[in-house]
């Protein structure tokens, strides 16, 4: 890799971390405004205009706040807690692909912080990983009621993360690759016309591995209604109920960032990444009707991936933020009991379906 590649990868990589914590932090302003709108009241209206300022309002109040240490807990691992939660949400973007490759001159740009082969493998990794910022945080609280949280989100995400693993091996028996790259260029078809480079999505070659893996995002993220590790009305607030100023700014930032990670791994899997409909008639007119070099039709045509790519993001924010204020929360035997009896189950059936498709030849 070439010094010039390096540092255009590098700003790949400012930019990925720079909108993660900007679409994170007006995440909790959208659901602000949408759970408004679904109970019929006014929102957020007074901090700048249309209340637009109020994500900063709150990040003053949580940086202006008294900073508290609980009596007997470990100061140390206390403040490690969410800065480990926090660590791991934004490692979980590096290798999501955003859009194609950009050209200038002999120097191609991918829109990706970082391109592996193995990219699934690496955000499950990590993704684990966040489950020991909660465990410490409800651990080093010295509370029962935070250390139930963490128990509970522990015990959530391992069940839950069995059955996304099992839904997602089913694209991988499709796919033949880790790579989340190498995933969405395989949804296409050039050859289509109009609408029809949409069926070369996976979400039509795998709807039940879909819904398995869009079940196991909301309990993975701890959303409404798996959000039962700071279920206010048993736990007080869960495994982050002794935290105050900015830790629990932490702890409450990273959960939207997970919420964008998921949704856009969600979108590179089943919904076609940074594929859009009539892309490449769209770059056809680009290059011989608006009469643009290749370089220019190209890049435009890139970055209006990227601009499909973040709609899906921001469609999939939507639904979860909808559902939130839709779904009442189950209960914890009912919680357990979809992940292990009904989901797990279901996603080896998708398994052995998909391998009998794939062996007549009906899935290619």
């Amino acid at each position: 890799m070439t010094f010039e590649t390096l540092g255009w990868q590098g700003l790949v990589i400012l930019v990925v971390f720079g909108l993660s914590l900007l679409i994170a932090t007006y995440c909790t302003y959208a659901e602000r405004v949408i759970a408004a709108f679904m109970q019929d009241r006014v929102g957020p209206d007074r901090a700048g205009p249309y209340g637009l300022a109020q994500p900063l309002a709150d990040a003053v109040k949580m940086f202006t706040k008294e900073e508290f240490f609980p009596g007997g807990a470990s100061k140390t691992l206390f403040t490690l807690g969410p800065c480990l939660a926090m660590t791991t949400a934004l490692m979980s973007s590096a290798v999501i692909p955003f859009g194609n490759a950009m050209k200038f001159g002999d120097t191609s740009v991918h829109l990706q912080g970082i391109e592996v082969n193995v990219g699934m493998l690496y955000i499950f990794g990590v993704v684990s990983l966040g489950v020991y910022g909660v465990m410490i945080g409800g651990w080093a609280s010295n509370n029962k009621f935070s250390l139930l949280g963490a128990i509970r989100a522990a015990s959530q995400n391992i069940s839950y993360e069995l059955a996304m693993g099992l839904a997602l091996i089913a694209v991988l028996m499709i796919s033949g690759t880790l790579s989340l790259r190498e995933i969405t260029l395989q949804q296409t078809n050039p050859g289509a016309w109009h609408f029809g480079d949409i069926f070369a999505w996976n979400v039509f070659k795998q709807p039940i591995g879909f819904i398995i893996f869009l079940v196991c995002a909301f309990a993975e993220t701890n959303r409404t209604p798996f959000d039962l590790p700071e279920c206010e009305t048993e736990l007080v607030g869960g495994y982050h109920t002794e935290y105050s100023s900015m830790k629990l700014g932490l702890y409450l930032f990273s959960e939207y960032i997970n919420i964008l990670v998921v949704t856009a791994v969600m979108s590179v899997l089943y919904f076609g990444g940074f594929n859009y409909p009539f892309q490449y008639e769209f770059l056809d007119f680009l290059s011989n009707k608006a009469g643009l070099s290749a370089d220019w039709a190209h890049n435009i045509f890139v970055l209006m991936g990227v601009v499909a790519m973040f709609m899906k993001i921001f469609m999939g924010i939507f639904f979860f933020m909808w559902v939130r204020w839709t779904l009442p929360r189950f209960r914890y035997d009912q919680l357990m009991r979809l992940g292990w009896t009904i989901l797990i189950p279901l996603a080896i059936f998708n398994i052995l379906l998909t391998g009998g498709l794939i062996t007549t030849g009906i899935i290619k």
